[in-house]
């Protein structure tokens, strides 16, 4: 999963970056406004975690701008402020949910996961694709009840295919959403990764659909 932190406080700005990042995430972070305003219009992210009080331009006129322009991703605010007309407005905005400050990390990963399960149409945090199931909480995968060891880069492919189970997913819808704005989409990564997951799962998942991408949990005729 793909996710955009939004904060002017460059501890915490770390602080979020580095929680996610070990949780398996790929982020993005921008220190304004202005910035983030530009990568959450250009990039696909998975969710946003946006802070209100932002310099060059705050987080409700960013959130605003982002949802007239169509931008459907969920976003998680963040702010320092008590008055519940802050909050009213974030929500009226557009944004899908939000955390006071001061908060436990722990609460916001709850909140992102629980975020990014609803936009995939997932009720739990556990993902079953026959054999195989995908505990987002607990970041673990295992077949038939056997734990799998994934590397991060694994374990966030199979997770983005198995969040949208019954689709053909594009190796670039893959990139878009798996790796940092650094990454270098020209290369092979993603073959290299589906062919790892196919030895290490041990199980026929992850179906390669010549010319159009993978998909895993239903057979798709390419035609």
């Amino acid at each position: 999963m793909r996710l955009l932190v939004v904060e002017d406080d460059r501890n915490l700005n770390r602080q979020l970056v580095e929680a996610f990042e070990e949780a398996g995430y790929a982020v993005d972070s921008a220190a304004d406004g202005e910035e983030g305003h530009f990568l959450g219009d250009t990039e696909p992210y998975d969710a946003v975690i946006l802070d209100i009080g932002l310099p060059m331009m705050d987080g409700i006129t960013v959130l605003e701008k982002w949802r007239r322009a169509g931008r459907k991703m969920p976003v998680l605010l963040l702010t320092a402020r008590d008055r519940w007309s802050d909050k009213v407005a974030g929500i009226d905005a557009g944004a899908d949910d939000y955390v006071a400050k001061p908060f436990h990390m722990e609460e916001v990963q709850a909140r992102i996961r629980a975020l990014v399960r609803r936009a995939a149409g997932l009720a739990s945090n556990e993902i079953h694709v026959g054999p195989v199931t995908l505990d987002t909480r607990a970041g673990k995968v295992t077949v038939d009840g056997r734990t799998i060891r994934l590397t991060s880069h694994e374990y966030r492919l199979l997770a983005y295919l198995m969040m949208h189970q019954g689709r053909v997913v594009s190796r670039t819808e893959l990139v878009e959403h798996l790796y940092d704005q650094d990454f270098d989409r020209d290369s092979n990564t993603i073959e290299v990764f589906v062919g790892r997951l196919r030895k290490k799962l041990g199980v026929d998942l992850i179906q390669t659909i010549r010319g159009l991408g993978y998909t895993v949990g239903t057979t798709v005729d390419a035609g």
